[in-house]
């Protein structure tokens, strides 16, 4: 079993599996940061197909998180906050918020 941590482990032969599994699998590392990071510290050469993949595996985590906060709003929203106070606690302006509740309005009623 591999622990994640949310920071990047240092470049060290001990711990390679995890530092690259940690920079594939990071929600705080862009695309072409963990393109370097394959490339430069592991050797493996970048080519389309991985360029690919490794996108697909970044826009993939941005939608879980989206989907993540979407919930924590969606729950505050029903709870009776305001978008003003969700705003506040979930770091995003007013109208994302309120974006966000519209979409979710048909559902709820």
């Amino acid at each position: 079993m591999i622990g994640i941590a949310k920071d990047l482990p240092a470049h060290d032969e001990k711990y390679e599996l995890h530092r690259l599994l940690n920079a594939l699998l990071s929600t705080e590392l862009s695309t072409d940061e963990k393109l370097g990071i394959i490339e430069i510290e592991y050797g493996i050469p970048i080519d389309a197909k991985i360029r690919e993949d490794v996108s697909a595996m970044c826009n993939l985590s941005q939608g879980i998180r989206d989907n993540t906060l979407a919930d924590v709003i969606v729950t505050m929203h029903e709870k009776g906050y305001t978008s003003e106070q969700i705003a506040e606690v979930v770091k995003k302006s007013i109208e994302e918020v309120e974006i966000i509740i519209e979409k979710i309005q048909p559902i709820l009623v």
